[in-house]
């Protein structure tokens, strides 16, 4: 569902993304890990179109992105790390804009029933999204996911300013979206909440993918030592 082949992004003399190829299929996770200028952001902006690739390619479902801008578009849904909602409608009136706009159009017993499935409180359903919190936004958006029957999820630092709560029910939401089918690729810094989550992690250094690993294969201190070795981290503390 997710496709780069040898993608590259310069920004002048700067290589922000350099002949990334990575992959992911129909109910896998990606995660990618790295420092902030690994080309994480980069990488899910060139996918969304909202940045042209230098070279390569990125695709959606075999389409080509820069080729294929619509398309490609409704099967996506994005989650940044500031979801921006409109904060005078409440939660019902966004995912009702926002999935109108995606071309569905939903009854308000439809609405409240996607927002209950990403668990969001039914008190707080009429409730403007400027008394949200982050979790309470990040749930709208998984709502909005939910209602377009979105084949990808692209996620970028999601859980960045959870409490351990909010981020573990937004990682229980990604496994139910997984258990759909829905292919996703979340670019954080939270080593732990990535391998509770992914299929597969990913760790990025100067815009390459340098390792990759199976979830599943991998212990959290492994992981986290690995990810140490891959910035050099370690020799700078030694």
């Amino acid at each position: 569902m997710i496709t780069t082949n040898k993608l590259t992004k310069k920004f002048g003399d700067f290589t922000a993304v350099d002949q990334l190829s990575l992959s992911v299929k129909e109910g896998e996770i990606l995660c990618l890990l790295g420092a902030n200028g690994a080309g994480k952001s980069t990488t899910i902006n060139m996918l969304l179109n909202f940045i042209k690739p230098t070279s390569g390619s990125a695709e959606i479902n075999g389409l080509d992105v820069v080729k294929n801008p619509l398309k490609t578009k409704e099967l996506i849904t994005y989650i940044p790390e500031n979801l921006m909602l409109y904060p005078s409608l409440s939660a019902v009136e966004n995912l009702d804009y926002f999935s109108g706009i995606a071309g569905k159009k939903l009854s308000t017993q439809q609405l409240t029933d996607f927002l209950k499935e990403a668990g969001l409180q039914e008190e707080a359903f009429q409730k403007r999204i400027s008394t949200f919190s982050k979790g309470m936004r990040q749930k709208v958006g998984i709502a909005l996911a939910l209602a377009k029957n979105t084949k990808v999820l692209l996620l970028d630092e999601p859980t960045s300013g959870l409490d351990p709560k909010a981020s573990n029910e937004f990682g229980e939401l990604l496994q139910q979206l997984k258990n759909k089918g829905v292919a996703v690729l979340m670019a954080t810094h939270d080593l732990f909440r990535a391998k509770e989550v992914a299929t597969h992690v990913g760790i990025m250094k100067d815009g390459q993918l340098r390792q990759e690993f199976v979830a599943d294969t991998i212990s959290l201190a492994e992981l986290e030592s690995a990810y140490l070795d891959t910035m050099n981290y370690k020799e700078v503390l030694s």
